[in-house]
């Protein structure tokens, strides 16, 4: 992460509310740092993500939003506009995974996890390209997931891997389109987390399941002056499984 002297440095997580999103911002959480906070559906969770940032000396600011929506999501940048005029850091972070069988969607369930998972990646990331431009160098981070990058059978939850599969493709298209404006643009893929629904249908070889500690030490990387010529990558943190 970047930012001038004296200017502090802004960063907008999607789904910040819960789970990976929620240990994202409190791990970005820091003195000086505006986090503005992305939640739906977790509301009281985005609010105790809110205090907890703020006792860690960060300034966090509430977006709600239905990033199924398309207004919706030019809204919620439009309100992160008017809290800030740059933006360093954008981890599109929202997702929705629905377990279930391909044949038992419905065309609706199909498109909102669809919008949700990867058209909201594209607009917000396409919408925040002015404050990112006047925050450079600046970067996106998206979570993918760890089998993203081939194009095999998914019979449950096919939506989500359709939707993941095309982050992956916006991840490598946004790096090349944006790079010129100083903005890099990269991809943590997760494998199975302590968290995840279900159980992996294989084991893991490295023998344990994933842990948010694991995604932020990818994370910190890609934000790093270290990764400063990184974009358009994807590290696949996965213990090997699914690979």
């Amino acid at each position: 992460m970047s930012a001038a002297a004296g200017e502090p440095c802004a960063i907008l997580v999607t789904g910040a509310g819960r789970g990976l999103g929620r240990a994202i911002a409190l791990h970005l959480a820091r003195p000086g740092t505006l986090l503005l906070l992305h939640h739906h559906a977790s509301s009281a969770g985005g609010q105790a993500v809110q205090r907890e940032a703020e006792a860690k000396g960060a300034r966090a600011v509430l977006l709600a939003a239905d990033l199924a929506d398309a207004a919706a999501r030019e809204r919620m940048m439009a309100e992160a506009a008017r809290h800030t005029a740059v933006l360093h850091v954008l981890i599109n972070g929202a997702g929705i995974y629905p377990e279930r069988d391909l044949l038992d969607f419905s065309a609706a369930e199909w498109q909102r996890t669809f919008d949700v998972t990867c058209s909201a990646v594209f607009h917000l990331t396409q919408l925040a390209v002015p404050l990112l431009k006047a925050g450079a160098p600046s970067c996106v981070v998206n979570i993918g997931d760890s089998g993203a990058d081939r194009a095999v059978a998914h019979v449950a939850a096919t939506p989500y891997h359709v939707a993941k599969l095309g982050v992956q493709v916006l991840t490598r298209s946004f790096a090349k389109a944006l790079g010129p404006a100083g903005i890099r643009v990269n991809q943590v893929s997760p494998g199975f987390l302590e968290n995840s629904v279900g159980q992996p249908e294989s084991p893991v070889p490295l023998g344990r399941l994933g842990r948010f500690e694991d995604i932020l030490a990818a994370l910190d990387y890609l934000l790093s002056p270290g990764a400063a010529y990184v974009s358009g990558a994807t590290i696949v943190v996965s213990g090997a499984w699914n690979v």
